[in-house]
């Protein structure tokens, strides 16, 4: 899952949410510099990924891409799943997603001091992009997908997999709403706390 769905799962904890966003940027197991409650985040965020990459609908849905996209194919798919996310959100979430995308950013900088520099970066192109909005739309997702594409360190064509969203969007939705809430009674069994959902 992409930023999106971890900050969606992050409920109503804001040091949840700081931690999801930064895990990726947090080298190790040794959280002591951060508050419990963040490091909380960084473990939920890794916990997100592991139940993400091994589940058998995802796995599906990631071999659809293999062929065409190989080792870049599960980050496409967490792209997909976060484009489906914002497409039904109204079916998870009773807040307004453009309400739920730019709270998101007023938290992230309330925290930016605590950030890694990485994590810096990421949010300062993430709100000048609106990037959670972005994920909405097939065009949001081609440009989403290009941004990657000339980042990656190898040559990935990521900036063509929004033709195969087109192409199999049916199937990629149906595998999304049968995963999704069997990841989010993962995170309500594991990470008790002040969920939404």
């Amino acid at each position: 899952m992409n930023y999106l769905a971890h900050f969606y799962l992050s409920g109503k904890s804001e040091p949840w949410l700081v931690g999801n966003f930064i895990a990726d940027a947090v080298k190790g197991a040794d959280f002591s510099k951060y508050d419990p409650e963040v490091a909380a985040g960084i473990r939920m965020h890794r916990a997100i990924d592991h139940f993400t990459d091994h589940h058998p609908l995802v796995l599906q849905s990631t071999q659809r891409l293999r062929a065409e996209y190989r080792h870049y194919a599960p980050v496409i798919i967490d792209i997909f799943y976060d484009h489906f996310l914002a497409v039904h959100w109204n079916q998870f979430s009773s807040e307004r997603l453009t309400d739920f995308a730019q709270q998101s950013y007023v938290t992230l900088n309330r925290h930016h001091a605590i950030m890694p520099e990485r994590s810096a970066f990421i949010l300062k192109h993430m709100k000048s992009g609106d990037w959670l909005m972005s994920y909405r739309t097939v065009k949001g997702i081609e440009r989403v997908m290009g941004g990657m594409a000339r980042r990656a360190r190898y040559e990935s064509k990521m900036e063509t997999s929004h033709m195969l969203l087109e192409q199999h969007y049916d199937l990629f939705s149906r595998e999304f709403l049968d995963y999704f809430p069997e990841l989010m009674r993962f995170i309500k069994s594991n990470f008790p706390g002040p969920h939404h959902f």
